[in-house]
């Protein structure tokens, strides 16, 4: 079983407001990092976002995947299996149901732990991984969270 690391963070300026996601894969003497951002969105989906995209970008299955993540949004919700309890109401009046669904899609294809780290205590992966999402969440002509946008009617993008 492949072991890997990952590291993930998610930044908005603004909540809602630009946003980006940064993520940082370790395995053996491999890394790869991962960034993206969109013109509006929140801090907690950028947050899970991050660490979807990085389970995404892992090319084999049943990989020993440890995730540190400073969201206690993200951490709380599956370690304490809140997400698992959405999933039986539909997601009724739950916000970012399209991501916890596209999590849900790949969380079994892996053995998943996670640990909650505290933002911005000098870790050095999580410190990289902030730097990626506020560069994102900076970049110019980023695209729209569809997802974000087509569950919020009293956004005004113009």
């Amino acid at each position: 079983m492949s072991q890997v690391t990952l590291y993930t963070d998610g930044a908005a300026k603004g909540n809602p407001g630009p946003g980006g996601y940064g993520v940082v894969l370790l395995s053996g003497l491999h890394r790869k990092e991962i960034s993206g951002g969109f013109a509006l969105t929140t801090n907690n989906r950028m947050e899970l976002l991050a660490v979807i995209v990085g389970l995404e970008a892992l090319k084999k299955e049943n990989c020993a995947v440890t995730i540190y993540s400073d969201s206690k949004y993200v951490v709380d919700s599956v370690e304490k299996k809140w997400v698992f309890g959405w999933v039986k109401i539909g997601f009724k009046n739950k916000k970012n149901a399209d991501l916890w669904k596209r999590f849900l899609a790949i969380y079994p294809k892996h053995k998943i732990k996670f640990i909650w780290i505290k933002g911005h205590a000098s870790i050095k992966e999580n410190e990289r991984c902030d730097q990626l999402a506020v560069e994102a969440a900076l970049s110019k002509n980023l695209p729209v969270d569809k997802g974000y946008i087509e569950n919020k009617e009293d956004i005004n993008l113009f």
